[in-house]
């Protein structure tokens, strides 16, 4: 099972490691498992595998606590307020690091996945905010585009017109990787007083077309890594994972929705100007 979303990637991981019950020396067959007190051998404690439903229903709370959040920060943290600096760059490096210890770390509760969340709220609020001053309405678009988007792929992915075939799987995760790669290059450059002319920082100043159209490639790349994200969950139920990675699988779906959403966002400045 693989994804280009290196959170539900891990899936596959997770489950071949899932571990085999001990063998119990005169235990009848299919018990396997230590003799209680009394010598009667106890069956495995039962364990309720992952559904569909839990992964939706899981999904959905997260981003309940990333809007809830990100209204929050909206309303309460004012633009000239001296908070304003700390909450940006403190939800931007702690939801980094906090995000990237559940991937690599595999971790399922959510008293770490919720906090995630907020944290990304916090961040959305503030800078979608930002965008919204200098160009009205433009968060609801990006948020009605991020949703249709998501939507329309897993229609595609529901009818089987989009699949997670071996040859699918390796040109999006090659396309992904370039975009990244390209981005952080041409901030770097930026940072320099170079810019390859693949992203446009400012807000105000007319945008070339090569901005836009870099833009329109992440969002199309974005949106087919969904069809891999559902190919992963997918497999994950048919592996019978248990109900606690339903929580890994949403925090997974959850930062590609985010980084659909910061894109769609900038595409969207880019027209305006």
């Amino acid at each position: 099972m693989r994804s280009s979303n290196p959170v539900l990637n891990r899936l596959g991981q997770a489950a071949r490691q899932q571990p085999s019950p001990p063998p119990v020396f005169g235990a009848p067959p299919g018990y396997g498992y230590p003799q209680s007190g009394y010598g009667v051998p106890q069956p495995p404690a039962a364990t309720r595998a992952m559904t569909i439903d839990d992964v939706v229903v899981r999904t959905v709370a997260l981003l309940a606590v990333t809007g809830i959040f990100g209204a929050l920060a909206w309303a309460f943290i004012p633009e000239t307020s001296a908070i304003l600096p700390i909450a940006v760059f403190g939800s931007l490096i702690a939801g980094l690091v906090l995000g990237l210890v559940i991937s690599f770390r595999q971790i399922t509760s959510p008293a770490l996945i919720l906090p995630y969340a907020a944290l990304q709220g916090v961040l959305l609020g503030v800078v979608s905010r930002w965008y919204e001053h200098a160009f009205s309405g433009i968060v609801i678009q990006a948020v009605i585009g991020t949703f249709g988007i998501f939507g329309i792929m897993a229609v595609l992915y529901k009818l089987q017109v989009l699949r997670a075939t071996p040859r699918f799987t390796k040109m999006v995760i090659g396309a992904l990787v370039g975009v990244v790669v390209l981005s952080l290059a041409n901030y770097l450059f930026y940072l320099f007083g170079i810019n390859l002319g693949l992203r446009e920082y400012s807000t105000d100043g007319s945008v070339g077309w090569l901005p836009i159209v870099f833009s329109l490639v992440i969002i199309v790349v974005a949106a087919l890594t969904f069809v891999l994200d559902f190919d992963a969950v997918e497999q994950g139920v048919r592996h019978g994972l248990p109900d606690k990675f339903a929580w890994y699988c949403a925090f997974g779906i959850l930062v590609g929705l985010i980084f659909l959403y910061w894109e769609i966002l900038r595409m969207l400045s880019y027209l305006r100007r």
